[in-house]
């Protein structure tokens, strides 16, 4: 039986001390701020980007150097068989077709799962390559398990200004105007490779009664699983937990008790939206 190493990157919101705990490796994301290049959760923390973010620093995303991931891998295969790596969407980053590529000289000893995730619902799949792993799947099966589900899971998220948005060049400074003036809280969805504005709200209350019945109306009609009986349900949020917590018991509240996980937005998302930032997201068990 092979042994089989799981490697995810840090836009799966795994810290290196998480990943520690889980018996994982995790490709630290690199940014550039300022001109300057750092790596989240090696020398850039949580609380430092949201500083910077909001002393307007010039942020952006990059790609890890080739060199450094095949490095991981090499490291991990010292003591496995094979490796599982599970970068963030192909759709979102050109580093997963990257990581193929690479993968390529490893005579399938590396497998690299496309499985359209980001952040949170990147983070489940993880979590489901551990279980695959620990029950004794090789690399190629949990590949193809993960691929077999990769278009079910949702992620819908509040943004709470348009600022960031504007500043990507997302949006126009004309819409960021108007939307700011009438203080609308946009509302984005990540299904598959895309990110796309789904609604507009008026206020927080508004934005998340939408969230959630978008993502009722997908347990219904996505997933056949109204209930969700069978389905992983997370919040998510930038910078503040307090107000994810606070969903949290709401939901309850009207649907009755549940697991579900609360977890911060993957700095590779924030960095696009902001702080303030509310998110729900589901992805089938596997």
């Amino acid at each position: 039986m092979s042994r089989t190493a799981i490697i995810t990157d840090s836009n799966s919101g795994i810290t290196q001390s998480e990943a520690k705990k889980l018996g994982i490796l995790v490709q630290p994301m690199p940014f550039m701020i300022n001109g300057k290049e750092y790596f989240e959760d090696i020398d850039l923390t949580q609380e430092e980007f949201y500083d910077l973010l909001y002393e307007g620093a010039q942020i952006s995303t990059s790609m890890p150097e080739p060199g450094k991931v095949t490095a991981l891998w090499d490291q991990a295969l010292k003591d496995y068989d094979e490796v599982v790596y599970i970068p963030m969407s192909s759709g979102l980053s050109s580093s997963c077709a990257t990581a193929m590529m690479l993968a390529n000289d490893y005579g399938g000893k590396v497998q690299v799962v496309d499985n359209q995730r980001i952040s949170v619902t990147q983070r489940q799949s993880v979590l489901d390559a551990m279980s695959l792993a620990a029950q004794g799947k090789g690399a190629a099966e949990i590949r193809y398990r993960l691929l077999s589900e990769k278009m079910e899971s949702s992620i819908y998220i509040m943004v709470d200004t348009l600022t960031y948005l504007k500043r990507g060049g997302r949006i126009t400074p004309a819409a960021a105007a108007l939307g700011t003036m009438l203080r609308l809280k946009p509302v984005l969805q990540i299904q598959g490779e895309r990110l796309d504005a789904y609604a507009k709200a008026r206020n927080v209350k508004k934005a998340k009664a939408i969230m959630l019945e978008a993502m009722m109306q997908d347990f219904k009609e996505r997933f056949k699983d109204p209930k969700g009986k069978n389905i992983h349900l997370e919040l998510a949020y930038s910078k503040d937990r307090e107000p994810a917590e606070r969903w949290r018991e709401e939901i309850i509240k009207e649907y009755g008790e549940r697991e579900i996980v609360v977890q911060p937005l993957s700095l590779s998302v924030a960095c696009h939206i902001g702080p303030g930032a509310l998110a729900i997201a589901c992805s089938h068990a596997i």
